[in-house]
């Protein structure tokens, strides 16, 4: 993988985590909500070609996929948290 994929990938996933964040009213820290972010990445892109639903393409396209994910996996982890 290419030095500016990773950079590109940490900075969609901060701004995807960050935002997870701010819908969901609660985070993780940074280095936890940028990972989120990251995996949400996977996550939201799965989930959508599941359904068959598309945002669009581009940079923004990527950030609302990404950020959908990260959701659903801050759900899931506030979901874990609450079961300790």
């Amino acid at each position: 993988m290419e030095t500016q994929s990773i950079i590109m990938m940490v900075l969609i996933g901060s701004i995807a985590g960050w935002l997870a964040g701010l819908i969901m009213g609660k985070g993780m820290g940074f280095i936890v909500n940028v990972l989120i972010g990251i995996a949400g990445a996977f996550v939201g892109s799965y989930l959508f070609d599941l359904i068959g639903f598309s945002v669009g393409r581009g940079l923004i396209g990527i950030i609302m996929t990404a950020t959908a994910g990260a959701v659903v996996l801050l759900f899931i982890a506030s979901l874990l948290r609450k079961l300790q």
